[in-house]
């Protein structure tokens, strides 16, 4: 939902519409794009009292670097390619760290089909927390 209280999901042609509640159990899709053919764009938010940030770490909360990889395979399953399971990870890089409450975009790109993989970028206030190439097994 974004700060109107709109929440948005692309049509697939390049476009933003409305979304119904696309909410997990620790974060929420804020505003979903496809600005091209195999890459997909998405504003996430991490609610403050996420149980992530409870346990790493106790007055210095971070967001771990397996709760990022989980949100880029979800991108990538609810705005991609469908059901899959990641079959490996190359490449990646946390460069920054996510705190609560900060504006995350995830950018995925598709980069081949067998195996499936896919270029990812977490940002954080515009600048890369976590990138790296996910291969995906199922997609």
């Amino acid at each position: 939902m974004d700060r109107s209280g709109s929440t948005w999901r692309d049509d697939q042609k390049g476009q933003v519409k409305a979304l119904d509640s696309m909410t997990t159990k620790w974060y929420s899709f804020i505003r979903i794009s496809r600005p091209e053919p195999g890459r997909v764009v998405a504003e996430v938010e991490v609610d403050a009292d996420s149980p992530w940030f409870s346990g790493h770490f106790p007055g210095n909360p971070i967001l771990p670097g397996i709760a990022q990889l989980g949100m880029v395979l979800d991108t990538i399953q609810e705005f991609g390619h469908g059901e899959c399971r990641i079959s490996g990870i190359k490449k990646a890089r946390f460069k920054q760290m996510i705190r609560p409450n900060d504006p995350i975009t995830i950018m995925t790109t598709c980069r081949g089909e067998n195996p499936a993989s896919y270029s990812f970028r977490v940002m954080v206030k515009g600048q890369p927390a976590c990138t790296g190439l996910l291969i995906a097994e199922g997609a």
